[in-house]
């Protein structure tokens, strides 16, 4: 054979033996099987929010394309090269509806202008809670929604009117955890069930906005939690993997694999999302504002916000309305980089703003930065449930925001008399200093404290 391949050029000569490798399943010296070094073995996607994200008992990933820099193909002197890759075409998601206004405040007459001048009433929700009315208009054919906008302000010159901006929740993709339930509770001193018994007070009302929550899930054995879909019925459904997690970190059964921080308290979880394309669960404004109406009504204590978007005037004047109720609104700072503008509604005063970091306390590189940050909280492969069945990790803000919430509703449990003020107060001041001395653009005041919580 030697003589036969020495006539052989030696591209020809690679391919030959290569696949007299490939068939024989022979290993090379040191033990690594053919089939492996060149990709062909199995190759588990770890896709955080994408199909079925049941967990598999495994939780890591296994890429066939990592050999160790060593090619089988560089043995014989023929290095394939690595195809091009296509520059990626996916456009920019869009930030607000192309033809829709919203706003409150109308009068009758004021509407009756507003159709007069091509506007089109879509729909419209008494706000009990807030005492006002939200409505949805369409914009006259022909005109530029800027342009749109500013007809309206002058028509209903009181109203709070802006677009129907969209809104989305706060997750991106995930890193192994290298253990088999994440719980990272522990890197804040989260006390474990047994210990927090008596310290603080569990049975309080959480509300929650966020997509689709799987209530059927094995995690909620026992729990009190309502779903309640604000959407469209037409608009396809959002997906379930995003609020499942939120909400399991919020009040999962404490003997699961995914133990709640308040497993004793009662959820109220709104959905106002719908599935937009692939993967794109987006709110818009004007159910946002539906939503923490229907959540002062409820009167619950605190509000988790796991999403993120531009300024609006209507969701600014909601979250207004809700804390003037005394309800404490949290909410997560954004997964837009640490060089993007703030995000919305955890820039507004109000809000307490919730930043995350992982197991080692270092800033999540793709957190949010800004003065308006008060609080940092685990959110980097954070174990959580999965949307059917089991659990995994979970990676954003999103994930960082139900640990200050919890906290929240801990110290509101023990003392229903506390003011918002008084609770963000003490949170803060209780927080451990990360970064710079006091509070900074990256960490806020610092990481959430637990050991703090209700004098523990």
């Amino acid at each position: 054979m030697r003589e036969w391949l020495s006539l052989l050029g030696p591209r020809t000569k690679g391919r030959f033996l290569l696949a007299l490798l490939l068939s024989s399943g022979l290993t090379l010296a040191d033990g690594w099987p053919a089939a492996e070094l060149v990709g062909i073995g199995s190759a588990l996607a770890d896709d955080d929010d994408g199909g079925d994200d049941d967990d598999d008992g495994g939780g890591g990933r296994s890429d066939a394309s990592d050999s160790g820099g060593r090619s089988l193909f560089r043995m014989f002197g023929n290095s394939p090269r690595a195809p091009r890759r296509a520059r990626s075409s996916v456009p920019d998601l869009p930030i607000q509806d192309p033809d829709e206004i919203v706003g409150s405040g109308f009068t009758a007459p004021q509407l009756d202008q507003l159709s007069a001048a091509g506007f089109e009433i879509i729909e419209r929700q008494a706000l009990s809670a807030f005492n006002t009315e939200v409505v949805k208009l369409r914009i006259p054919s022909g005109l530029a929604l800027n342009a749109a906008r500013e007809l309206a302000a002058t028509l209903a010159p009181q109203a709070v009117i802006d677009f129907n901006h969209y809104y989305r929740p706060e997750q991106s993709a995930n890193p192994r955890c290298g253990t088999a339930d994440c719980l990272a509770r522990t890197v804040i001193g989260w006390p474990a069930e047994q210990e927090g018994s008596g310290i603080c007070a569990s049975e309080v009302r959480i509300g929650l906005v966020d997509t689709a929550v799987n209530a059927d899930h094995g995690v909620f054995a026992g729990s009190s939690i309502e779903t309640i879909r604000l959407a469209d019925d037409t608009l396809p459904d959002s997906g379930q993997q995003h609020g499942t997690a939120v909400a399991a970190l919020l009040v999962g059964a404490a003997t699961s694999r995914t133990p709640g921080l308040v497993p004793g308290a009662t959820l109220i979880a709104v959905d106002p999302f719908y599935r937009a394309r692939r993967q794109d669960d987006r709110s818009e404004a004007y159910n946002l504002a539906r939503a923490l109406d229907l959540l002062a009504e409820r009167e619950v204590e605190v509000i988790n916000l796991s999403l993120a978007g531009p300024a609006n005037l209507l969701l600014e004047e909601a979250v207004r309305r809700v804390s003037e109720r005394g309800i404490i609104i949290v909410a997560a700072v954004g997964n837009a980089g640490p060089r993007s503008e703030p995000s919305y509604p955890a820039a507004y005063e109000e809000v307490v703003a919730v930043t995350a970091i992982d197991r080692n306390k270092n800033p999540y590189r793709r957190a949010g930065r800004g003065q308006h940050i008060d609080l940092a909280a685990p959110g980097v492969a954070v174990w959580t449930a999965a949307s059917v069945s089991g659990g995994r990790t979970k990676t954003g803000t999103s994930f960082a925001a139900p640990f200050v919430t919890a906290a929240a509703a801990r110290m509101k449990g023990a003392s229903p008399d506390l003011a918002p003020e008084r609770i963000r107060e003490a949170l803060t001041r209780s927080a451990e200093d990360l970064g710079e001395p006091g509070k900074d653009p990256i960490f806020g005041w610092g990481l959430l404290n637990a050991r703090a919580l209700c004098g523990a």
